[in-house]
């Protein structure tokens, strides 16, 4: 099972409402992903520069603290 699989909030979401991506980044991303990118959702936007690896690393964080 993928990290995605364990998130309860999908991560372009997540990181739109918490300020730190646009929603027009979030659409970048996953038409990145629809043309072939098997890439994780976070690496590309990381990669990008999209994104800091940090506000994934937060995201993710406090999804894992949501579901104790």
């Amino acid at each position: 099972m993928g990290i995605e699989n364990l998130l309860t909030e999908k991560i372009g979401q997540g990181l739109v409402r918490a300020g730190e991506i646009s929603q027009d980044d979030v659409d970048f991303v996953l038409r990145k992903q629809k043309d072939g990118d098997s890439r994780l959702f976070g690496e590309i936007a990381v990669d990008m520069g999209i994104v800091d690896l940090m506000a994934v690393i937060r995201f993710i964080e406090r999804q894992d603290e949501s579901e104790e």
